[in-house]
């Protein structure tokens, strides 16, 4: 495993306004535009990566500049950009206003300079303002909480937010199932990984320990004899064991990330094998024996199928797994320690 993954197909899918949503096999789908939900996926990941280049700087000024664009006077926040640049959706409070404010709170913690520190934090006080009805979306908001409390103890909106994540998350009715939803659906692991960020955030011991059990429950229901059988888009219910497809690479970067804040705020290195078991899904030790990943160009190929893979590599896909390489390097030395 490299250091550094390639950066190619995601400069591919790039272009002055965004970063576009769709592909057909390796190309752009111009015609489908941009969403917010995948330039703040893409954010987050040209942030993380510790061997900073002038073509990274240029995707992040990109990035940032489209979310900004995104946030009203209101808060509300767009989702949907043509590709001739205006906006096709109202702004409201969806999955995308939690994502960018997941973006934008990595940025306050990671930026590279005070000014782009600066419009980061404060576009994320205009749309944190708000709050939405989804529990994913106060999850991914409150991911981008976490993020400004750790460099900004004392911010009393993203604490906020956090404290309003953890009194909206149910408690699991059964210790049999324990989730607080009645199926597992997507995005799972970033509910428990919020939650761990969030009580840890604002010191809130019981919140963190439901996340840990919560994370604790999602890995035994989704690793399968020594790899990762991920939910697929049909969701999955007690009693529905076995392979579940369309497995989306998305599922596999929150796990990893999901695991990288449980070992950050416990310590415990048993976080760390799961990680490197999320990355090894990318290269083939999945249910279909199929690689999800060109190591030539860091695109990701959008789905895995019973009988190999989705051939496309479109935004979600790629940034899935560039996200899930650079949680698999950074924790490599502990993984072999």
């Amino acid at each position: 495993m490299d250091a550094a993954p390639s950066y190619d197909h995601l400069g591919v899918l790039t272009d002055d306004t965004g970063i576009f949503e769709h592909a057909l096999l390796d190309q752009p789908r111009h015609e489908h535009g941009y969403c917010v939900d995948d330039v703040a996926r893409a954010l987050i990941v040209v942030a993380r990566e510790p061997q900073q280049t002038a073509a990274l700087a240029r995707l992040s000024a990109i990035y940032l500049r489209f979310l900004e664009s995104a946030v009203n006077a209101h808060g509300l926040v767009h989702n949907r950009m043509g590709s001739n640049g205006e906006w096709t959706d109202e702004p409201a409070t969806g999955d995308w206003w939690g994502r960018l404010l997941w973006a934008l709170g990595t940025i306050v913690a990671q930026g590279a300079d005070p000014w782009t520190r600066t419009r980061a934090l404060r576009t994320f006080r205009n749309a944190a303002q708000r709050r939405s009805r989804s529990l994913r979306s106060l999850a991914f908001a409150a991911l981008g909480a976490a993020e400004v409390v750790g460099v900004r103890p004392g911010d009393h909106i993203a604490r906020s937010l956090l404290s309003d994540f953890i009194a909206a998350m149910p408690a699991p009715p059964d210790p049999a199932w324990f989730w607080p939803e009645r199926r597992l659906a997507y995005a799972n692991a970033a509910l428990a990984e919020a939650l761990i960020a969030a009580g840890d955030g604002v010191d809130d011991a019981a919140a963190t320990v439901q996340g840990l059990k919560m994370l604790e429950f999602l890995l035994a229901r989704e690793l399968s004899n020594g790899h990762f059988s991920v939910t697929g888009t049909a969701g999955r219910g007690p009693g529905e064991d076995g392979p579940s497809f369309d497995q989306q690479p998305i599922e596999l970067a929150g796990i990893a990330d999901a695991c990288a804040r449980a070992f950050e705020v416990t310590g415990d290195p048993a976080w760390i094998p799961p990680i490197t078991l999320a990355w090894r899904w990318f290269t083939g030790l999945n249910d279909s024996e199929t690689v999800m990943f060109d190591e030539r160009t860091g695109a990701g190929y959008d789905g895995l199928e019973r009988e190999g893979r989705n051939e496309n590599r479109g935004a979600e896909s790629t940034l899935a797994a560039l996200s899930t390489f650079q949680q698999a390097c950074r924790h490599r030395e502990q993984a072999s320690a």
